[in-house]
């Protein structure tokens, strides 16, 4: 008896050996992976930190736009990728090349994309639902991207930044539909800052490390939105208040638009008074139309653009 039990644990051993041996050859756990993955880990839990700091101490608009550029200094200096863009095609005889070398510029700019995504997930927002179902849309357009792309590609190092990619996108993805199971009007949990800079800033790391910012940008084509018509009281050239929210008409029970610039209170304007579920099932209607637009986009432009 003693001696099976030997031999089962032997056996046991030399299993643990080859599971071991066989994830250590697997691409996500290679030196460079696991550089990316600790950095991009390190500044989503430091924005987690940052939004629960803004949810606890009430941080000013103007601070919330500075933020995310301090917890971008982890990917950014563990940032080992190139700094080229591609020239677009019809741009080509203006510049006299088809690749430009950006150096620092392109890390700039990879900082400032982490500051819009961030703060553009937390200013979309103030109804039951939105913020986590816009993540949901959002993620699973990023998902189907990068799907379509690995197999359209056969270049390894872009197949595997894309799968780097599906790695980071399928916990936001899995823990955003559970949490709007909850979040969904009437909600019984309510997100704050501390979620909505976590699913931003996410999804910025995820963009800049699958080297598609680009087609990230257009993902958050009603963020954008919402950002363009938040300008002047963002920046202080209309009275912003603290918060933003359609107004609620307790005669109707439905929410009418106020002078604020949002997307929200633009989109009751436009099309009347509506009840705070259906106009976050339009608003989410109107994010998967825009995700809609960018795959298409991306088709008519394939071959022409780049």
């Amino acid at each position: 008896m003693t001696a099976r039990k030997e031999l089962q644990r032997q056996r046991q051993q030399q299993r643990l050996l080859i599971t071991f041996i066989s994830i250590s050859y697997h691409p996500f756990f290679s030196f460079m992976w696991l550089v990316k993955c600790n950095a991009a880990l390190a500044s989503i839990c430091f924005m987690i930190l940052l939004g629960f700091v803004d949810d606890v101490l009430d941080v000013p608009w103007r601070v919330k736009l500075l933020l995310p550029s301090f917890a971008t200094l982890p990917l950014l200096m563990a940032y080992a990728g190139h700094t080229t863009i591609i020239i677009p095609k019809p741009l080509i005889p203006y510049f006299g090349l088809e690749v430009l070398d950006l150096g620092w510029i392109y890390k700039l700019y990879m900082a400032l994309l982490a500051v819009f995504c961030t703060n553009f997930i937390n200013i979309h927002a103030g109804l039951n639902g939105l913020e986590v179902g816009q993540t949901v849309v959002i993620a699973f357009a990023i998902m189907v991207h990068n799907i379509m792309q690995i197999g359209a590609s056969s270049n390894p190092e872009y197949q595997h930044a894309h799968a780097f990619s599906i790695y980071l996108v399928q916990p936001l993805l899995a823990t955003s539909l559970a949490l709007l199971s909850y979040n969904w009007y009437p909600s019984s949990v309510f997100v704050g800052d501390t979620y909505t800079v976590f699913a931003g800033m996410t999804m910025a790391v995820i963009g800049i490390l699958g080297h598609y910012s680009e087609t990230l940008l257009v993902f958050f084509l009603p963020q954008v939105l919402n950002f363009l018509l938040s300008v002047p009281q963002l920046f202080g050239f209309v009275k912003c208040p603290r918060h933003r929210l359609p107004r609620f008409n307790p005669e109707t029970g439905l929410l009418t638009g106020t002078p604020d610039c949002t997307l929200v209170n633009f989109y009751l304007r436009i099309f009347g008074p509506k009840s705070e579920k259906s106009l976050c099932i339009h608003l989410l209607i109107v994010q998967a139309v825009g995700s809609c637009f960018c795959f298409l986009l991306r088709y008519l432009l394939a071959g022409w653009y780049k």
